[in-house]
């Protein structure tokens, strides 16, 4: 920020016909810099192994995604709204990729009221661990904003987060589609993301979320571990056995 007061000093006697004779100094504006171009610079400063470029990079990889550094959830400036032919170009290459499951579906799904709790886990997790995903005891490595979406980029945009959500192996994150109180019909893009995610393999399980985190309008999701991670760990176990 400037500092208060800080004009330039009148001219002398001796100066001020000389200084006459030239345009008086053009008074600039401060423009303050946007806050997510202010918050990447604050991140590469203390992250000096990461190169500008490798971080721009990695920023455009994980656009929608957000880390969460707190309890509260900031609110969020809509993002533009893909193309149709963007939308069809990430939809064909999810499907070259293997990366679009079966269920996913567009057509009628079972409507959820927008107060309505929502809850899922696979055979295999433990209740210790869906119990401190209800209550929101994991630590929430990123979140994906889907207000003002529609559901054709809703479910785009969930398959490719939770894609790259298992490239970093990030394994606990939030979901917020909103309580959907004004949409007509009333909770319709939290009733098809919560119809969608089951059929997911990668997601292990999922619960709406605490009121801090956004109530019913979140939900908690467990990932499964990648299988990069799950190599590592059988590596590790084989060491102590040896």
């Amino acid at each position: 920020m400037g500092q208060r007061g800080c004009w330039p000093a009148l001219p002398s006697a001796a100066t001020a016909s000389s200084a006459s004779a030239r345009p008086p100094p053009r008074r600039v504006e401060a423009v303050g810099p946007h806050p997510l171009a202010r918050y990447n610079r604050q991140k590469i400063s203390r992250s000096r192994a990461v190169q500008p470029d490798d971080y721009q990079l990695f920023m455009q990889e994980m656009s929608g995604v957000k880390p969460i550094t707190s309890d509260q959830i900031p609110p969020s400036s809509p993002l533009p709204h893909p193309s149709e032919a963007q939308l069809a170009r990430r939809e064909a290459a999810m499907r070259e990729d293997g990366h679009e499951p079966d269920g996913l579906t567009m057509e009628a799904v079972e409507m959820l009221r927008p107060s309505d709790p929502v809850g899922f886990k696979r055979d295999g997790v433990q209740e210790g661990v869906y119990k401190k995903l209800r209550l929101g005891k994991y630590e929430l490595q990123a979140s994906l904003d889907l207000h003002q979406h529609t559901l054709r980029e809703a479910r785009v945009a969930l398959l490719q987060f939770i894609r790259d959500c298992l490239e970093r192996d990030i394994r606990s994150v939030l979901i917020l589609h909103g309580k959907g109180e004004r949409s007509q019909p009333q909770a319709l893009l939290k009733s098809y993301v919560s119809a969608w995610l089951p059929h997911i393999p990668e997601v292990m399980a999922m619960h709406s979320a605490e009121r801090r985190h956004g109530g019913s309008g979140a939900l908690y999701v467990l990932l499964r571990k990648s299988d990069r991670k799950k190599a590592e760990n059988r590596e590790r176990h084989l060491r102590r056995l040896a």
